[in-house]
């Protein structure tokens, strides 16, 4: 009977659909276990396609290719370490969320999902069939459980494992980031090990996909609760963990201790990842973006620089009339201050043009929205024809306060491939400005120090589609405006609770009104990073024809 096991543990960044590619990262990563004299690698959840697959799981030529790449690693890696992993297994009629354990050359174990998430993000109670609940496996005469993800959220599967002989925990995951989700993560944890009395490994990908970025932040318990390591959040970590067994039952040794960021860093993390995963795995090296001399481009144009580096960035100042001087000091401001390229296109002449066309039709009708909006659909149509010219993707940079009520303008300022801001409220915003001025970290390309313009961050908000105009000319005050949509949406509150906890009546309703309307454009709206659980498309999901309003 062994008396030491040697675990690796891959907190790993997989590409979706890349099969080859995610398999060849599991050999690299065999390689150093083998070299480490490592008992078993493990890597997370579903792993070997990505995750979260959503309908493309459904595929049987994807579910195929990859038993068909499990099994080519299998033979591969033969004469090392046994590996763990997760991926699709397709079996008599039934698609499951499987863990695969390779030994000696082949598939000797298949550990299947009993709980499938269905909530938030997750749909896997549509894609998957649960498993079974199973015991464990045995790694050189160590018996291991491996409650896939949700599994170990409750106390069934890790308990049946612990009766049928389980002697170490470790857990797959692809569990993507909200913030303070980190600490539901070590509580339902904690449970399972005070539970079952043995050591728990967590171990989550990171890496960004689409809009959700897993973080990683994995972490290993010994009986009673005690952390015994852990891995940094967003980072790629490969850690070797030795375990002894002791009369107690088996401890691991105390490893290193990462520690974890605040939320608003962890924030501005994820905005910064989604951004350079989204590029780096479709396929994109630069980006463009109109820079208004607003805070909202000012920070989308910092994140880019942050993911991408300055000389991948182009930022396009495009004046009407309207625009004010302070603006166009303050966009050469910013785009000095970050090293990007910065081009000046003015939009008068194209917008003459425009109103020259359309005068004939609109004879006799006052100006009003519609010529402000030809604005913003002009500077749309600019920006995305230098993003087809040069093939640089075009960000959008309305923030979440924005795309809750509709204040942006659709084939406009939405026009984009990508909105790292879009679950961000306004007030944020500027918190998160505020930030990045005083903090820089390595994992930021852009330069240190006061990169946002103060006068950027301190004037007031204004679209400049008209002489004087300012954002609080057609919304409340966006310290109002946030809490009422933070209630509403995030927290499916009612009008009823808005208005007892001290907010009028008529303003609450309003904001009601203006996001159930606007909904038409969420659904036409880019892909943006995810900072909590009800962001704007997986985890809010509403119909764009509804005629419902909260009677209270």
């Amino acid at each position: 009977m062994a008396d030491t096991f040697r675990l690796t543990m891959a907190q790993a960044n997989p590409v979706m659909g890349d099969l080859e590619g995610n398999a060849a990262r599991v050999r690299e990563v065999w390689q150093q276990a083998k070299d480490a004299g490592s008992d078993l690698v493990a890597f997370p959840e579903m792993f070997i396609v990505g995750y979260n697959a959503q309908d493309l799981i459904l595929k049987p030529a994807l579910q195929a290719a990859a038993l068909d790449v499990i099994d080519r690693l299998a033979a591969d890696c033969a004469d090392g370490p046994v590996i763990a992993v997760g991926g699709p297994y397709a079996h008599a009629g039934k698609l499951y969320n499987a863990y695969f354990v390779l030994k000696g050359g082949k598939v000797v174990h298949r550990q299947l999902k009993h709980h499938l998430p269905n909530y938030t993000v997750f749909d896997e109670a549509r894609l998957f069939d649960p498993g079974p609940v199973s015991g464990p496996y045995d790694v050189n005469g160590v018996r291991i459980g491996s409650p896939i993800c949700e599994d170990a959220w409750f106390g069934d599967v890790p308990e049946t494992m612990q009766e049928t002989g389980a002697e170490i925990l470790i857990v797959p995951n692809g569990s993507p980031y909200y913030r303070d989700k980190f600490d539901r993560r070590v509580t339902h944890m904690v449970a399972r090990v005070i539970e079952t009395g043995l050591p728990l490994v967590y171990l989550n990908m990171v890496g960004g996909q689409d809009d959700q970025v897993f973080d990683g932040g994995s972490f290993v318990l010994n009986p009673g609760g005690e952390l015994a390591m852990q891995l940094p959040v967003f980072d790629e970590v490969v850690a070797h963990v030795g375990f002894t067994r002791t009369e107690r039952g088996w401890r691991c040794e105390a490893g290193p201790r990462a520690v974890l960021p605040a939320g608003e860093e962890q924030d501005y993390r994820v905005c910064v990842e989604a951004l350079r995963d989204y590029m780096g795995k479709t396929g994109f090296r630069k980006v463009l973006l109109g820079l208004s001399g607003g805070i909202d481009s000012a920070l989308v144009a910092t994140i880019a620089v942050d993911a991408l580096g300055a000389d991948n960035v182009r930022c396009v100042m495009l004046p009407s009339e309207y625009t004010s001087q302070g603006s166009l000091d303050d966009a050469e401001d910013i785009a000095k201050r970050l090293g990007v390229r910065y081009d000046f296109v003015p939009i008068a002449e194209g917008r003459a043009a425009i109103t020259n066309t359309l005068a004939p039709l609109f004879a006799g009708t006052e100006p009003g929205l519609t010529e402000e909006n030809i604005q913003s659909r002009l500077r749309g149509l600019l920006l995305m024809a230098l993003s087809n010219k040069f093939g640089e993707m075009l960000l959008t940079t309305g923030n979440k306060s924005e795309v809750a009520v509709g204040y942006a303008t659709i084939y406009g300022d939405m026009a984009g491939g990508y909105n790292p801001i879009k679950d961000m409220y306004k007030t944020r915003v500027f918190e998160t400005s505020r930030w990045r001025n005083a903090v820089h970290r390595e994992w930021m390309s852009g330069p240190a120090g006061e990169v946002i313009p103060p006068a950027i961050i301190d004037k007031p908000p204004s679209a400049e589609l008209r002489p004087d105009q300012k954002d609080e000319d057609s919304l409340p005050p966006y310290d109002v405006l946030d809490a009422i949509l933070f209630m509403l949406v995030d927290e499916d509150k009612s009008v009823a609770e808005c208005v007892a906890a001290g907010y009028d009546r008529e303003t609450v309703k309003r904001v009601e009104h203006l996001i159930y309307i606007s909904e038409y454009k969420r659904f036409q709206s880019a892909p943006g990073a995810r900072l909590s659980k009800k962001a704007f498309w997986l985890d809010r999901r509403y119909p764009i024809v509804n005629r419902f309003r909260d009677p209270s």
